[in-house]
């Protein structure tokens, strides 16, 4: 963990999986980073996800969506979604 201090005031470090920082520290880096799609911070600590793999990940969670997509139209009491807000 890294606690982060901008020594130039030109200069906006960024954001780091781990980071210590105040939330206006944190919103600062948040917007000049706008190729971050998802960090928090959660009681002054900066959480970044990690990127999901396509081999690994991405491919198998496709292939299992299409499977189960041609299991639901067979099966019309089948109801199936796919990342939904909860």
């Amino acid at each position: 963990m890294t606690v982060s201090t901008a020594t130039d005031r030109n200069t906006i470090p960024p954001l780091g999986n781990g980071d210590a920082l105040t939330r206006s520290q944190f919103e600062r880096r948040y917007a000049a980073m706008p190729h971050v799609k998802k960090a928090e911070l959660i009681e002054g600590i900066v959480y970044m996800a990690s990127s999901v793999r396509f081999k690994s990940h991405a491919e198998p969670h496709g292939n299992l969506t299409g499977w189960m997509g041609i299991y639901q139209v067979s099966n019309s009491e089948v109801r199936l979604g796919n990342n939904p807000t909860v």
